[in-house]
């Protein structure tokens, strides 16, 4: 008797045009410098090399509000800098999320001329309900999701300043 698996697969796509250079956005996603000044504000460290790791890494704030040191882990599939970044990536903050396993996350940046670049963020989410409900900002009192930390990295890169300041 043949059994089947169901697989419930959700894409989440945003995309936000940004007043910056591509070089400017990849280097507000991939340098912990950066990273740590806009969204939930924690450092992410890559390797960016194909098999290289990444995490994203709380700060003392948030690890003593409960946080574990390192909040998202995954492994870099493609680095194509300054334009394209291919990631496995999972959510390490509860037993439930974990088990959830690593989801595949998109960054693509493109030129669209007159100084904007345009960032398409592509969350793949297979079998992943609760990182899917985080990163759509459903959660009560847990952020606003992928929405929130793009529109905080657009503020920053255009004014300097980010949402929470």
């Amino acid at each position: 008797m043949a059994t089947s698996t169901k697989v419930d697969t959700v894409m989440k796509v945003y995309q936000v045009f940004i007043k910056a250079t591509p070089d400017a956005i990849w280097a507000a996603i991939t340098d912990p410098e950066w990273t740590q000044r806009y969204g939930y504000q924690g450092r992410s460290e890559y390797e960016l090399r194909a098999g290289g790791s990444f995490r994203n890494v709380a700060d003392e704030q948030q690890q003593a509000a409960g946080m574990p040191a390192v909040v998202v882990d995954g492994t870099v599939i493609e680095a194509n800098p300054p334009h394209r970044l291919v990631q496995t990536w999972r959510f390490l903050w509860s037993e439930d999320v974990k088990a959830e396993g690593p989801t595949t996350l998109t960054y693509e940046i493109e030129d669209a001329g007159n100084g904007v670049s345009k960032l398409t963020v592509t969350h793949e989410l297979e079998n992943a309900p609760v990182t899917t409900a985080q990163i759509s900002g459903e959660i009560p009192n847990a952020g606003g999701g992928w929405a929130y930390v793009l529109s905080d990295l657009k503020t920053l890169l255009e004014t300097g300043s980010c949402l929470t300041v």
